[in-house]
Parts: structure tokens; C-alpha cells; sequence
């Protein structure tokens, strides 16, 4: 007789049936007798371990129709602009970054993997899969310390967002207005994620930030390019909150490479994988933010699930990113810009300066102090800036520079300092500057908000002009003003390719 599938007809079946419940119900006992009851104890939900009530229903639905709402919403002309400049900033960080270690081994990588070309790998002459673009494309974004930070969160959604939306615009033939959309969006639910986790709560639990942002803004952007229905939508946030992952631990990475992975190149990755699973058919759970077991609780023991949907379309986190004047470590921007106005102010020089405090935020300190990679050590940033006048996108890189004899003697002395009273909300990144020179006199300078910051924001000529100290030296000067003109009337491109274009080798 023909079985149905699932039947039991034989002994065999029937012994390895009973055999599986004896082990589920020993499985059970054991469980029983080491896990506290869910109410047994506040502890326990004082850790985040809390039932899915806790969250509002159907968070993901919600999320999901502004998402694909926002693709018909029109922006101000604030937002359009500060998208671009974030496109542009991108661009920048993405071509500088092609041409460092990081960047390097990440096009080598990919250039044997192959992949359908869908997408380009910038600067080189490589088609490939989106998600092979994705993950070049975010490792370059990041390969130095050129992209910009949200101050809130500090994280760094650019390095994952661009990327993505640029590696499925292409793949799309979407226009220039559709990509602004995507990476507005992007920037909007990849920081509010990391809000509704709590960033210090993640911290605490030896957990980064950029995983989760990019991640989560990755697959938001490129689900908008994908253009996605509510239910796609849905199983795309699904897919990507599996992939959610990231440790702090890159702050030993003495290399800047798993750094640039970590925060670029993984989330972008990420996310362009889960549209792509989606439009080929994969189905997903339908509420991963508020439903059983559900993203927020699990990632976080202080979670504000709230905070995703907190006044999405009136406040935009695109806007509020610090464009980095200077490629190094958010954390060095103030006392880099501090630095330089006082060697401006006081003729300061390596000679009539006897000693250097830097004071940050404890938290910054403790990243950016005696930092194995140029780009973050504080105090061959600052040594750099007082003997050079400047900070060089070559010598914020340069390990040669930072074993000058000069610039070492001046890092002697200098001393970084975590210091809690500038432990400002407000004001993250902030950094005060003491010197003491040689005469006995003292002089100091406190940068609260850097240049770049939303309180002291680049107007598009400053934008541009980092735009082309990235990009001359990789494309050349004809070329690279060509794609800022073109980026600043981003809107009106018809299809993305034809800015892609531009930034390949020919």
C-alpha cells in the first residue's frame, strides 16, 4: 500500500519516533530545571528578556508601508540636497578608498569570483553581481576614515547605504531622483535601528553599531530601488535582521582591512542579498521586529522599539551625518581642527611647544588613543597637524610619515585624555586642545561641533572640494569634475548607469 508522507507504518519508525520523544521530554526537564520562568523574576526582564508583547504590534508592517511609501514621497529641498552631498561624500570615500590596502584586497577578492555582471566595481573595469559590487563598494567606502558618522548612533551608514543603493540602482537602470530616495531612506531606518538596540547597550555587550546600521540601511535602500510591495518589504527586513551581526572587537584590527569589511562592506552586502533573495521568490517571517522572538529583543537588553517609526518623514538622519573634513577617525576631528587654529592663532611650531593635552569624550578617547592605524591615533594626528599645518589624505594614511623622527618626538608629547564633563549628548564629538609652550605660557582651544557637523555644516562648494581632494588623484582632474557636476544635479539623470560610467576604467 502507497504511504502518504509523514505516515508511521513500521517498527522502525516507530522506534525512532519514540526515541525522539524520550529526548525532547528529557530536553524539556532539563531546560526546566536551568531556565528562569519568564516573570519568575524582574532581573530577567530588566536584561531584555521579555515577551513579544512588550514590542507593539506589527512593527514591521508599519515600517514596511513608509517604506515603500516613500518612494512617491517628495523631499525638501534641504533633504534632496543633503542626500546628494551624502552620495557625493560617498563616491569620494569609495574612489580615495580603492586605492588603499583595504580596498585593494577587497577588488582582488572579488575579481576571482566572477559573478553575472550586474554591477560595477568602481574605479576598475570589474561587472559583477550586485552583491559582489555591494560588498567591494562598502569595503572601499571605508577603507580609510573618509565617510561620514551620524552623531547620535556613531555609526557610519554611509559606508553601507551608498554601496548598496548604487549597486542595485545599476543593476535596476534606475534614475538619479530614485537613488536620492533610496539612500534618504537608507539612512533613516539603518540609524533608527540602532536607536530602538540602544548603541551603548550594544556597546556594553561588546556588540558595534555599524553592523546593525548598515545592515538594516543597506536592505532599505536597495529594497526601495528593488521597489518592493508591503509583503516584499517585509521579507526583506526578515532576511536582513538574520544577517545583523558585528563586533567590537575591529578596534584591535591594526590593518584598517576587517575593519572595512565589518563596517562597510558587510552591511552593504547584506542588505542587496536580501532584496535579491526576495525578488527571486524567497518568502520570509512577516513580523521579525515585533513578533515572536523578534529582532528587537533579541539584539538588545535595553531595547526602544519605539524609535524606528519615531517622526520617520519629518526628521531625516541624512541630514544630520557628519561629513568629515579631514580622513581620520571621527573621534580626531575636533582636536585635528583645534590643532590647526591654534598653530594659526599662536604661530605654534614643534620648537616653542613643550607639551599637548587632548581632551575627549571617555569614549573616544579610548578608540582613537595610541591607535596601531595612522588614520585614528590621536596623537600622530595632532603631531601631524602642528609640524605639517595640515592633514593630508596621504599622510593620515602614511605609516612612513608616522615614524618621522620629527612627527615622533612631537607624539611624545602628547597626551590624550578621556575626560567625562565633555560627555555631551549634544555635542559627541567634541574635543578641547591645552598646549603648554616653552615661555610658560598656556593656550587652548575647544571645537564642539567639528566642520562638517550639522551645526557646522560643509555648504556644496565644500563638498565639492573634498569631493575632488579624493577623487583627482584616482580619476584625474577632467573626470572628476565631471562627476561632481553630475552628482549635483543628480535628480536629473535619467539612469544611473550613466554616472557609473564615469567612474569606471576605460
Amino acid at each position: 500500500m502507497t504511504q502518504k508522507r509523514g505516515d508511521i507504518s513500521t517498527d522502525e519508525d516507530r522506534s525512532t519516533l519514540t526515541r525522539r520523544r524520550l529526548l525532547q521530554a528529557a530536553g524539556g526537564l532539563i531546560a526546566a530545571s536551568t531556565l528562569p520562568a519568564y516573570g519568575a523574576s524582574s532581573a530577567v526582564l530588566s536584561q531584555g528578556a521579555k515577551s513579544a508583547s512588550t514590542v507593539a504590534p506589527d512593527l514591521t508592517g508599519r515600517l514596511a508601508k513608509y517604506m515603500v511609501a516613500a518612494r512617491d514621497h517628495s523631499l525638501t529641498p534641504k533633504v534632496l540636497l543633503d542626500a546628494k552631498h551624502r552620495v557625493l561624500d560617498g563616491l569620494g570615500a569609495i574612489v580615495s578608498g580603492a586605492r588603499l590596502r583595504p580596498g585593494d584586497l577587497a577588488i582582488r577578492f572579488i575579481r576571482v569570483q566572477g559573478g553575472i555582471p550586474e554591477a560595477s566595481v568602481l574605479t576598475t573595469d570589474i561587472k559583477t553581481s550586485a552583491i559582489n559590487a555591494a560588498l567591494v563598494n562598502g569595503m572601499c567606502a571605508h577603507a580609510d576614515e573618509t565617510d561620514d558618522v551620524d552623531p547620535l548612533t556613531k555609526a557610519h551608514p554611509g559606508a553601507g547605504v551608498v554601496p548598496a543603493a548604487l549597486a542595485m540602482a545599476e543593476r535596476e537602470q534606475r534614475s538619479g531622483m530614485e537613488l536620492i530616495k533610496a539612500v534618504a531612506l537608507g539612512y533613516d531606518v539603518g540609524c533608527r535601528f540602532v536607536v530602538a538596540l540602544g548603541g551603548d547597550s550594544l556597546r556594553v555587550a561588546h556588540r558595534d553599531v555599524d553592523g546593525p546600521c548598515c545592515t538594516m540601511g543597506a536592505v532599505a535602500a536597495a529594497a526601495s530601488l528593488a521597489r518592493l510591495d508591503e509583503t516584499g518589504m517585509r521579507y526583506a527586513l526578515s532576511y536582513a535582521a538574520q544577517q545583523v551581526s558585528g563586533l567590537y572587537s575591529w578596534v584591535e584590527d591594526h590593518d584598517h582591512i576587517e575593519k572595512a569589511f565589518d563596517i562597510g562592506g558587510m552591511g552593504a552586502r547584506n542588505g542587496v542579498t536580501a532584496v535579491i533573495m526576495v525578488q527571486t521568490g524567497f518568502t520570509a517571517v512577516s513580523d521579525v521586529l515585533s513578533g515572536k522572538h523578534n529582532a528587537i529583543e533579541a539584539l538588545s537588553a535595553q531595547p526602544h522599539a519605539e524609535a524606528i517609526m519615531a517622526d520617520l518623514g519629518s526628521r531625516f538622519f541624512v541630514s544630520e551625518t557628519g561629513i568629515k573634513t579631514f580622513s581620520v577617525g571621527n573621534p580626531n576631528q575636533a582636536p585635528v581642527d583645534a590643532m590647526l587654529k591654534l598653530r594659526q592663532q599662536y604661530g605654534l611650531r614643534p620648537d616653542n611647544v613643550e607639551r599637548i593635552v587632548v581632551k575627549l569624550p571617555t569614549d573616544g578617547a579610548s578608540i582613537v588613543n595610541n591607535s596601531p592605524m595612522p588614520d585614528v591615533n590621536c596623537q600622530y594626528l595632532v603631531a601631524t597637524a602642528l609640524v605639517d599645518g595640515a592633514v593630508s589624505f596621504v599622510n593620515s594614511h602614511s605609516r612612513e610619515h608616522m615614524t618621522d623622527p620629527q612627527i615622533r618626538a612631537v607624539m611624545q608629547r602628547v597626551q590624550v585624555v578621556g575626560d567625562p564633563k565633555l560627555e555631551d549628548p549634544a555635542a559627541p564629538r567634541s574635543g578641547l586642545v591645552e598646549v603648554t609652550l616653552r615661555d610658560g605660557r598656556n593656550v587652548s582651544h575647544f571645537t564642539r561641533f567639528p566642520p562638517g557637523t550639522k551645526e557646522n555644516p560643509l555648504d556644496t562648494e565644500g563638498m565639492n572640494r573634498k569631493a575632488r581632494d579624493l577623487m583627482t588623484p584616482v580619476l584625474g582632474a577632467k573626470r572628476t569634475e565631471a562627476i561632481i557636476q553630475r552628482v549635483n544635479a543628480l535628480e536629473e539623470v535619467a539612469n544611473v548607469r550613466e554616472l557609473i560610467r564615469s567612474l569606471m576604467t576605460v
